[in-house]
């Protein structure tokens, strides 16, 4: 078994009891909700990435960001010989209530979000959820973050 690794930026949105999620239509993740966020382009830092990715997937544009942290996750998908080591960086993010239609291409192809939506942290779970919705969900529940990586030896392709 072989491990590749990816590396993205993503956004953090919490409202009350809720968390702004975007339904993946794309990759391992896919039919699962996901955090908007995504793989740097060359030359780009992380705040250029977070809020180039977050206006692809959401439509909105990015106001302000804070708390940047880094977490990873190793996914081994059924049926597929790789593991994916899947190291993110997560952003708080606040955001302009305007928003944009979503482009159907984005520089680096196809759009692999279907849009956002609030879902209530209550309904997140491993089931309808990546690891960055619920590493997400782990961090504003407990007071003490876990850093170790989060690992998923049969994750399935939805």
């Amino acid at each position: 078994m072989s491990v590749s690794q990816h590396f993205g930026v993503y956004a953090v949105c919490r409202q009350a009891d809720q968390l702004l999620c975007i339904q993946k239509n794309a990759g391992p993740y896919a039919n699962r909700f996901d955090l908007p966020g995504g793989s740097q382009q060359a030359g780009e830092d992380l705040v250029t990435t977070l809020v180039r990715e977050f206006k692809e997937e959401t439509g909105h544009q990015v106001i302000s960001y804070t708390n940047n942290r880094v977490y990873d996750t190793f996914v081994h998908e059924q049926g597929v010989a790789d593991t994916v080591h899947h190291i993110f960086a997560l952003f708080d993010v606040q955001f302009a209530a305007a928003q944009s239609q979503l482009p159907e291409q984005v520089a680096d192809g196809r759009n692999d979000s279907n849009g956002c939506t609030w879902q209530s942290l209550a309904t997140l779970s491993p089931a309808n959820s990546s690891p960055l919705v619920l590493r997400a969900v782990a961090e504003i529940q407990n007071s003490t973050p876990d850093y170790h990586a989060s690992r998923f030896p049969e994750w399935q392709h939805l």
